[in-house]
């Protein structure tokens, strides 16, 4: 968590929105001077690279995404998607709170650069979709040793209404429609593979969060404090959040996760695994 929280430099990705708006969206990270990792730039990588089909040997898709409910042709370049992809998202929501915290550059080249990191130990303030919270992470004394305080609750505030208001169905429903501006955008990443299967690994890996029962206790470090526990403090980025945010909202969040899970990979191509 830096100054602002234990070696936890957040990123909430609700993903595409219910990942993008169920983590994509809740993509928070807290400023940590002693990471001195940067995460590869949003921005999209060459046009050259971005163009190159995946070879006919590659594997196949464990959760392919299904033809009729993916884009087409209608679809604009990735460059050039920022307008109409913040107006399915904004769509999605009824009201700008969503768009009071969305970075509207590099949407989807943001979104995928995020999620894809969420298992990590550390993502690049230069690639979060969204914009982090306010104020500085609190802690106070319990018993004699350093708690988080239940005022960093007060932070997650608009982003947890966000997240309640987003449709896993409708959400999941967008993104298919959309898929291959994400695919596009994880290509250029150079890591190879298929983004929704990506997507389905991080929302595996977020649900499989540990939820605390009681207060964990934090100690300083050179910048900020960090869990006393050496099992909590080498958690992946991502699951230090699903903590952070408080029992019961990592309840909320894995209760929409779920349900965003089951929407991706409902309607999958007949022969695909459902994982």
């Amino acid at each position: 968590m830096s100054s602002q929280s234990s070696g936890s430099k957040w990123v909430a990705g609700l993903l595409v929105v219910a990942i993008a708006v169920a983590v994509g969206i809740f993509v928070y990270r807290e400023k940590q001077a002693r990471d001195a990792v940067t995460a590869p730039a949003a921005e999209a990588a060459s046009t050259a690279a971005a163009s190159q089909p995946i070879g006919h040997d590659a594997p196949a898709p464990l959760h392919p995404v299904d033809p009729a409910s993916a884009g087409s042709a209608s679809l604009p370049a990735l460059d050039q998607s920022d307008d109409a992809i913040l107006a399915g998202l904004l769509a999605l929501t009824s009201d700008d709170a969503l768009k009071s915290l969305l970075r509207q550059d590099a949407i989807v080249s943001r979104m995928v650069s995020t999620i894809d990191a969420l298992p990590k130990q550390t993502v690049g303030m230069n690639v979060l979709p969204l914009r982090t919270p306010t104020g500085r992470f609190q802690v106070q004394s319990d018993d004699g040793m350093f708690v988080e305080s239940k005022k960093n609750l007060d932070r997650y505030e608009t982003y947890m209404y966000v997240a309640d208001r987003m449709n896993p169905q409708a959400a999941a429903a967008w993104y298919k429609r959309n898929y291959p501006l994400f695919q596009q955008a994880y290509r250029d990443l150079g890591t190879g593979g298929y983004f929704n299967d990506r997507l389905i690994e991080v929302i595996d890996h977020l649900l499989a969060a540990p939820e605390p029962k009681g207060k964990l206790q934090l100690i300083p470090a050179k910048v900020g404090y960090v869990y006393a526990d050496p099992n909590y403090e080498q958690l992946s980025v991502g699951q230090k959040f699903m903590i952070r945010v408080g029992k019961a909202n990592e309840a909320k969040l894995k209760e929409k996760l779920r349900a965003l899970r089951e929407a991706i990979v409902a309607d999958a191509p007949a022969g695909a695994s459902a994982g």
